[in-house]
């Protein structure tokens, strides 16, 4: 699995987990991310959630919501 995988991988099993029943902003992933450090902090800031999320999107793993701020659902 590459990098950028298993980077997704990680945030969709913090999201998946925490089952929120609706879409998240990126700093409430981030938060998510923090508290079950599935990525052993390798993400410093929102920006670098919604650059992951916005190019799984591209894919259709993601649905971006483009309200202020963004929500992604996974």
């Amino acid at each position: 699995m590459s990098a950028r995988e298993e980077t997704f991988e990680s945030i969709r099993q913090a999201v998946t987990e925490h089952d929120a029943g609706e879409p998240l902003t990126a700093r409430e992933i981030l938060e998510l991310l923090d508290e079950t450090d599935h990525t052993g902090g390798k993400f410093g800031s929102t920006h670098e959630i919604a650059t992951v999320l916005g190019r799984r999107a591209r894919a259709g793993d993601v649905r971006v919501i483009r309200s202020s701020p963004y929500r992604y659902e996974l």
